[in-house]
């Protein structure tokens, strides 16, 4: 307890405390040695807990009813000129029980919350182990929430604290072995009081799970050596891949983990706000981070990890080397833009990790929002019907491939998404391909240039077929054409939505 909440405790006419209806309170046990035989004590019993009641307005219904109940009971007390104390075990204000009398009350009569110690803070003294260090972010979750979303989340995050288990132990087991943090995570019940019990999260019976207990999944920062560096950057090209490979196979952290594998992780179109939890999850896991420079940049510096960046040229090099780390037993991180399975990284590696020294090397692909979707999304719904995606790079396939595909998707009436349009050196594509598809689509067809979607550079223009302009279309821009179905229209608010209906006309 605070000094001022014993200073508190010692000026009050009443003392308040909630507790089941077994009558025993963990709040009235906390500050029992500074109760004096004078106080008037009002013991708030909860007419349930977890059980069913028969109340008309079902569980939430019998509990507002408390609380009403309670509050007036303290309000006579107010009104009769007494100083009440209501106190509550860890913080008031954190998932404590006193909010429904703050709610009711402090509007009325003069309050002061005394802040305290939480069972967060408690657990992670008695472990030992920092919750979250330099720019870790701490997340708190009740584990009262669904396994799915308890799964997102601490997949998400870098530390993170489950509260309430008892009966909600074995879905809060589930999702930290789901989201690959059971490993880490810590069991602590009743912190500093009798009883007191810690232990690895994975050793534990759920039939002895109280309620006053939580899961702790701590820094990882801190297990790091002292003086480990934020992060370690490797610069490879196609000359250097070997060499790279060769030494970079262990960190500044001391040894390999030992299981090694390669996740392949799509950072979406423009970063962190369209970065699915499970890839945050395994970007803020991996020991080794290989990539496209400009795709690691957009991925947060971490204490131990490694960047091993590249150009834009060297995919079947940064796979051999993501390979061959996780060979020597680290977490490695691919990182692509978009969705890695679409024109992007996950093929790369798949096709090394087939070849026979990676064949038994773990390898995991994680989906991302891919650029079609996120232009797709600015602009309404244009890919709302059947459609078909397109890269009109020649680097990897001839032009003659290319020119058969379009013509094939847009003789079946596919809205099209063009991927790869045009860059400093190839300038052509783009206008051939219009001409192309107007051999097929009426020159009204609609037709949207997205540039640097989720980026600063952020623009989405819809234009006709016939007026595109192949001078306005370079690398980071996608196309998409619209099918015959294909709508566009202007709202009040000016501005511009283009959809293809789900519905196509029969015969």
């Amino acid at each position: 307890m605070t000094v001022r909440a014993v200073q508190v405790i010692a000026g009050a006419d009443v003392i308040a405390y909630h507790s089941a209806r077994h009558g025993r309170s963990i709040a009235r046990s906390i500050a029992a040695e500074h109760l004096r035989a004078d106080h008037i004590e009002e013991a708030l019993i909860y007419p349930v807990t977890t059980e069913s009641t028969d109340h008309p307005g079902g569980y939430r219904g019998a509990l507002d009813e408390f609380y009403e109940s309670a509050a007036a009971r303290l309000a006579a007390h107010l009104d009769a000129g007494r100083t009440v104390a209501v106190i509550s075990e860890g913080d008031p204000l954190f998932y404590g029980s006193y909010q429904h009398m703050h709610k009711r009350l402090a509007h009325r009569y003069p309050t002061e919350v005394i802040p305290g110690v939480t069972s967060v803070s408690a657990a992670a003294a008695r472990l030992g182990k920092p919750l979250a260090e330099a720019d870790e972010v701490l997340t708190i979750l009740p584990g009262t929430l669904p396994e799915e979303e308890l799964t997102a989340r601490l997949a998400s995050t870098d530390t993170a604290v489950v509260m309430k288990l008892g009966r909600t132990f074995p879905t809060v087991r589930r999702a930290m072995e789901r989201s690959g943090r059971l490993p880490e995570a810590h069991y602590v019940e009743r912190a500093t009081m009798t009883g007191e019990r810690t232990e690895k999260l994975a050793d534990i019976d759920a039939e002895t799970v109280p309620y006053f207990s939580v899961s702790v999944v701590p820094s990882r920062i801190a297990d790091l050596p002292p003086g480990t560096a934020t992060s370690t950057e490797t610069a490879m090209t196609a000359e250097t891949a070997t060499a790279t490979t060769t030494t970079t196979t262990t960190t500044t952290t001391g040894e390999p983990s030992g299981h090694g594998e390669v996740v392949v992780v799509g950072t979406g179109p423009a970063g962190p706000l369209w970065l699915t939890p499970e890839s945050r999850g395994a970007l803020a896991a991996a020991e080794d981070l290989v990539g496209y420079t400009t795709y690691l940049d957009r991925v947060p510096l971490r204490p131990g990890q490694r960047r091993h960046a590249s150009d834009n040229k060297v995919e079947s090099e940064r796979a051999e080397l993501a390979l061959d780390l996780a060979r020597r037993g680290r977490r490695v991180a691919v990182v692509s833009g978009g969705d890695p399975g679409i024109f992007a990284m996950a093929t790369a590696v798949l096709e090394v990790a087939c070849q026979a020294p990676y064949r038994a090397i773990p390898v995991r692909v994680l989906p991302g929002v891919t650029a079609a979707n996120a232009a797709a999304a600015r602009a309404g719904a244009p890919l709302g019907h059947d459609y078909a995606v397109i890269s009109l790079s020649d680097r990897l396939k001839p032009w003659e491939v290319i020119a058969e595909r379009l013509h094939a998707a847009a003789g079946a009436d596919l809205a099209l998404a063009l991927y790869n349009p045009g860059s400093r050196s190839r300038t052509w594509q783009v206008g051939k391909a219009r001409e192309l598809l107007l051999e097929h689509r009426a020159p009204d067809t609609p037709v949207i240039l997205a540039r640097d979607i989720g980026g600063p550079e952020e623009s989405v223009r819809t234009v006709h077929l016939a007026d595109l302009d192949p001078h306005q279309v370079d690398m980071r821009t996608l196309l998409i054409v619209g099918s015959s179905q294909t709508q566009a229209a202007r709202r009040d608010d000016g501005t511009q939505v283009v959809w293809t209906p789900r519905r196509y006309p029969e015969g």
